[in-house]
């Protein structure tokens, strides 16, 4: 299904340099598909003085007004994450993100409901979904989701407090720089 829905659109690809590395954001007309972030920066490399900028790197010549916004949006966060939450999102295009499916509404929940700053534990946002006894669901979701930072993933952490795992254990510490980059930054 998810060649289909892909085949339908013409897809460009835009990569950022970010303080969290590479970023590709692909995206046709219709909306973003998906956010990568490619962890190609060592975390020794990501300090607090390393430029909170975020610039295109490669891309073609041509984007689509959703792909432009997308880019917008991602600048303004890295640079001033105050500044992000009044631009408007781009629209999504990714089949994950259409019809009424658990994961849809999870992921539709954190993005309007958990703003920055502010974290919310897996089992909250299961409840806030609609089903309090889907958190390992919630879990999934929060793996499935094909535009990090824009929907904020990062931003559900475990009951007890702890931050939890990020694209699947590996980007911990992304997780960690976001969450405090939005403390710093954007808090009031």
């Amino acid at each position: 299904m998810k060649k289909l829905w892909e085949s339908q659109c013409t897809q460009k690809t835009i990569s950022l340099l970010s303080p969290l590395g590479t970023i590709q954001v692909s995206g046709c007309e219709n909306g973003v598909h998906t956010i990568q972030i490619l962890m190609d920066v060592a975390p020794a490399e990501r300090s607090a003085a390393a430029s909170l900028g975020c610039v295109v790197n490669d891309g073609p010549a041509e984007t689509s007004p959703e792909l432009q916004r997308c880019v917008e949006w991602l600048q303004a966060y890295f640079s001033e994450p105050r500044t992000a939450g009044s631009l408007p999102l781009p629209g999504f295009h990714h089949p994950t993100l259409q019809g009424d499916t658990f994961t849809s509404r999870v992921l539709q929940v954190l993005l309007r409901d958990v703003k920055l700053g502010e974290t919310v534990s897996y089992k909250r946002l299961a409840e806030m979904a609609g089903n309090p006894r889907a958190v390992r669901a919630v879990g999934g979701a929060m793996r499935k989701n094909p535009v990090p930072l824009l929907i904020p993933c990062h931003r559900v952490i475990s009951s007890n407090g702890q931050s939890g795992p990020y694209m699947s254990g590996k980007g911990d510490h992304l997780k960690q720089w976001l969450l405090t980059h939005e403390r710093q930054t954007g808090a009031g």
